[in-house]
């Protein structure tokens, strides 16, 4: 007979070259596979939270669609339904016939202000920019310093001086006193600034060993190579003079020619108070304008967002 010892001897090795049972699963795959599902969960709340955020933001906007075309009437009628059962103009036509305003008037003044404020700001923040990151001139460091300074001044507490100036100046009334106060802002040429930091200065040398002016690598090689900073903050521009209502509200007293379309919004919600058909149409038009810049331009919005992020 073999002792305990012996039959332990012989059964060991024959039980470690069997395989390991189905059931049981190897050692470390358990903690793998719950830190995947822990992944998996992390991943699927962010994506609803995420869908929560987009569908609360995207409501509004996508309700002010179907109310548009809905008459007063149907309007608060209850139950409401989402899409019209009448599809119905009026809404729109009441918005053209109001006796004391032309929307499209609005619109296209609004449209012109915008535009020419972006083109002066592009001009004025990235000529300074290029200053602050390229150029040397005595008092650089400080003069910055000011520039960024100003990030942190809220606009509300120069509100009255701004106002004085452009009075003195006599731009009260007038398409130039609603596009140049707002044309040059320390952040955008702090943006401007810190992305041309990031351009290589061989490529500046190798412009000047052709001969080339510092106004002409601005032109020639700056301008080509920031196209997406260019877009992003030409379109936050834009929106901060399309969204404006204090401004031109302190600005535009007698001259309705340069009304501005938050400025209508605004009087249409308190003269059509009852009938928000009219106001929802109104708003609806206002809207098509950025809406349109955001879909010609995602791809270059989406770029920006990156860039700011890596900067």
């Amino acid at each position: 007979m073999q002792t305990d010892n012996g039959i332990a001897a012989g059964v060991r090795p024959a039980a470690e070259g069997l395989p390991a049972r189905s059931g049981q699963p190897a050692s470390g795959k358990a903690p793998a596979r719950r830190g995947k599902r822990r992944k998996l969960a992390a991943k699927a709340g962010f994506i609803a939270i995420g869908a929560l955020v987009a569908l609360l933001v995207v409501f509004p906007i996508v309700w002010m669609i179907p109310s548009a075309f809905k008459d007063k009437r149907e309007l608060f009628s209850l139950p409401n339904h989402f899409l019209p059962q009448k599809f119905s103009l009026d809404n729109f036509r009441e918005v053209f016939e109001l006796y004391n305003i032309d929307f499209m008037t609005t619109i296209g003044s609004t449209l012109a202000v915008a535009l020419t404020a972006v083109a002066i700001s592009l001009v004025i923040n990235m000529l300074a920019a290029y200053a602050f990151a390229r150029l040397e001139f005595p008092g650089k460091g400080p003069l910055f310093g000011l520039v960024m300074l100003s990030m942190f001044i809220p606009g509300v507490t120069i509100l009255l001086t701004s106002i004085k100036l452009v009075s003195d100046l006599h731009l009260l009334d007038t398409f130039w006193g609603l596009v140049l106060p707002g044309a040059a802002g320390a952040y955008n040429i702090f943006f401007f600034r810190q992305f041309f930091l990031g351009i290589p200065t061989s490529v500046e040398e190798a412009a000047i060993l052709d001969g080339s002016s510092q106004f002409g690598i601005f032109v020639r090689i700056f301008i080509p190579l920031s196209v997406t900073p260019m877009v992003i903050i030409g379109i936050s521009t834009f929106m901060g003079y399309w969204n404006s209502y204090l401004w031109p509200t302190l600005t535009i007293i007698k001259n309705t020619q340069w009304q501005q379309v938050m400025q209508v919004l605004r009087i249409l919600n308190g003269s059509k108070a009852g009938d928000y058909g009219v106001v929802v149409a109104a708003a609806l038009m206002a809207l098509v304008i950025p809406v349109t810049l955001f879909a010609v331009f995602q791809k270059y919005i989406m770029q920006g967002i990156a860039i700011s992020g890596i900067k």
